[in-house]
C-alpha cells in the first residue's frame, strides 16, 4: 500500500499567519450598470440570460442546468430558481437595472421576473417577442386511395 508520511505537530504549513480565501467567492471582472434580461420559456424548460446593453452575454442559466429533469423543468418553481441564481450574480456583478425580453409561451415567463426582482434590481421594461405565425402551418396533402 505504500509508505505512509508522519507529520509533526510543530511542522506547519509555510501560509500559517496567512488567511485564506474562499474560492467560490469571485470578484466580477467588469461592472456593469444596465443589461438585458432574456428569458425562454418553453413548455419544457426556462432558460434565462443576462447581457450587457451591447448584447453581449455575461452569464445564464437553466432549469435543466440546476438539475431539474423531466416535466419538472417546465415548472414555475424551477424558473424561479433560475430567476434567483440570475438574481445574484448579477448583484454581485453591480447591475441596478434590466429590460426584460420574453420569448414563449411556457409556464415560467413571471416566476423568473419575480424572484430576479427580489434582489433589487429595478426592471426598466418588459418586452414580449414571441413569435406568432400569421396564417398558420401548411395544410396536409390530400390523401390518395
Amino acid at each position: 500500500m505504500g509508505k505512509l508520511k508522519i507529520k509533526n505537530k510543530n511542522e506547519g504549513s509555510q501560509n500559517e499567519g496567512v488567511p485564506r480565501t474562499n474560492s467560490s467567492v469571485r470578484v466580477p471582472k467588469k461592472k456593469v450598470v444596465s443589461g438585458t434580461l432574456h428569458i425562454d420559456a418553453t413548455f419544457n424548460n426556462t432558460k434565462a440570460l443576462v447581457s450587457d446593453k451591447n448584447g453581449n452575454t455575461l452569464f445564464w442559466s437553466s432549469a435543466g442546468s440546476l438539475g431539474f429533469k423531466g416535466a419538472k423543468k417546465g415548472t414555475p418553481f424551477a424558473a424561479a430558481k433560475v430567476g434567483e441564481i440570475l438574481g445574484e450574480k448579477s448583484r454581485a456583478m453591480g447591475i441596478k437595472e434590466v429590460d426584460v425580453i420574453i420569448v414563449g409561451v411556457g409556464s415560467g415567463r413571471e416566476p423568473v421576473i419575480r424572484s430576479f426582482n427580489a434582489f433589487d434590481i429595478e426592471v426598466t421594461a418588459i418586452r414580449d417577442q414571441t413569435p406568432v405565425p400569421h396564417n398558420g402551418p401548411k395544410p396536409k396533402k390530400p390523401r390518395r386511395v
